[in-house]
């Protein structure tokens, strides 16, 4: 017998499930058996999905594959059609233990999806960390109330539904008590926690009873946040509580308002300088990522330079950028199209100016000091999520005081203190 194998693709959120996915499985003991865990982001990531399909099938020609994930939420049947695939399981599905009780294709449905627009609870899953990371991922969300138009994440994840402050505070101490020294709170739209819960409790308080309650927390990292959703509370946080650490990634998508309305994002190009000159005049070593599309239906080359001067004006270092990609049964998909060599040429642009950015804060770094927590062979990343290679020996989970020495192409090199 093979041992079970989970592919993953996708966000943060999908890493997180597929661990509870993988507890499912070994409580099971299901050893033949691999787990395609899906994104739906991107048309290209649906493709790489359909590859590592046809892989996994050539490599364990006896193994049962069970597809899930977001794109198999949305397109049940794409995969239900492929010859390899044994089992499509939905997004709520593949949380369920039942699930993967006695699970034999052969024996039910071949699709076993049903409507993720129905589920109103986020069930609450404990998982002692991340296979082979050094920091734990810890859910809080689930699900997404906005529709922009670019998107058909909603779809595959539902409405937004959030865990209770209680239960996120017990699963954050037992991933403490399991020696987990980093925490990195996620979601589809974590901004939006709280909404559905009694009182309403915002990201930044959930952010605060935890780290009070957890004191032996020693960082705690926010996953992707929309700039008009950082709430007061947190703002107060990233002012005063240094646990919290000092890298924001922000959902941008573009630095155009005329282009931002199209997509209904809920901000513009403003909102979003405001809201890092704000973070920094409260937390001056703060550093900032953002997601950003390429090419986006009518975008212009004026519009496009309005994104790629936003780099600069908000001073984005760690840049996740994507040439877009229709989404079939979104409205963008139905709206004049850039031609594709335009958006990956574009892309790459913005790539560039990423780079650059980096470099110039890798380069202020050198002879200051930092935190490191090692992940693997010595190597890991600082409070600002700056790759650091340190000299001599750490041990994995590790946090280490260091002294940054120099650079390596895209990674600081440090000497222990």
């Amino acid at each position: 017998m093979s041992a079970p194998e989970i592919l993953t693709f996708g966000c943060r959120l999908n890493a997180y499930e597929s661990e509870i996915i993988r507890d499912h499985v070994q409580a099971e003991g299901l050893d033949d058996v691999v787990v395609v865990n899906t994104c739906a982001v991107t048309a290209e990531a649906e493709r790489q999905a359909r590859q590592a399909i046809r892989r996994a099938r050539r490599n364990r020609p006896d193994a049962r594959i069970v597809v899930t994930g977001c794109a198999a939420q949305i397109a049940p049947e794409k995969f239900a059609d492929m010859s390899e695939v044994d089992l499509v399981l939905g997004n709520a599905e593949k949380l369920e233990r039942d699930s993967w009780h006695r699970l034999d294709a052969a024996s039910g449905p071949a699709v076993r999806v049903n409507d993720i627009m129905s589920v109103r609870e986020t069930a609450s899953h404990m998982v002692g960390g991340l296979d082979g990371r050094a920091r734990a991922f810890l859910q809080v969300q689930q699900g997404c109330d906005h529709r922009c138009t670019f998107c058909i994440i909603p779809f595959g994840r539902g409405p937004n539904r959030s865990v209770p402050v209680g239960e996120v505070v017990r699963q954050a101490r037992t991933l403490v008590e399991n020696g987990y020294r980093e925490i990195v709170l996620t979601g589809v739209d974590i901004t939006d926690y709280g909404a559905d819960l009694p009182g309403a409790p915002s990201l930044g308080s959930l952010a605060r009873r935890l780290l009070e309650q957890v004191p032996e927390l020693a960082r705690l990292r926010l996953s992707s946040l929309d700039p008009v959703e950082i709430d007061d509370a947190l703002l107060e946080l990233i002012g005063t509580e240094p646990r919290l650490l000092p890298y924001f990634h922000l959902s941008l998508q573009a630095g155009d308002d005329t282009i931002l309305k199209r997509m209904k994002r809920r901000h513009l190009r403003a909102d979003a300088i405001a809201i890092c000159d704000r973070i920094r005049m409260l937390r001056p070593d703060a550093v900032f990522g953002a997601d950003l599309i390429a090419g986006f239906p009518t975008e212009t080359e004026e519009m496009f330079a309005n994104t790629l001067a936003i780099v600069d004006a908000c001073d984005l270092t760690h840049l996740h950028v994507f040439p877009y990609s229709a989404r079939e049964g979104t409205p963008a998909a139905k709206m004049p199209q850039v031609p594709v060599a335009d958006r990956k040429a574009r892309a790459r642009r913005l790539r560039d100016a990423g780079a650059a950015r980096m470099a110039g804060l890798l380069d202020s770094r050198l002879g200051d000091m930092a935190t490191v927590l090692i992940e693997k062979d010595g190597a890991g990343h600082c409070e600002r999520y700056l790759p650091v290679q340190v000299e001599g020996r750490a041990e994995a989970g590790s946090l280490v005081r260091a002294r940054v020495t120099g650079r390596n192409g895209d990674i600081l090199t440090a000497a222990a203190a």
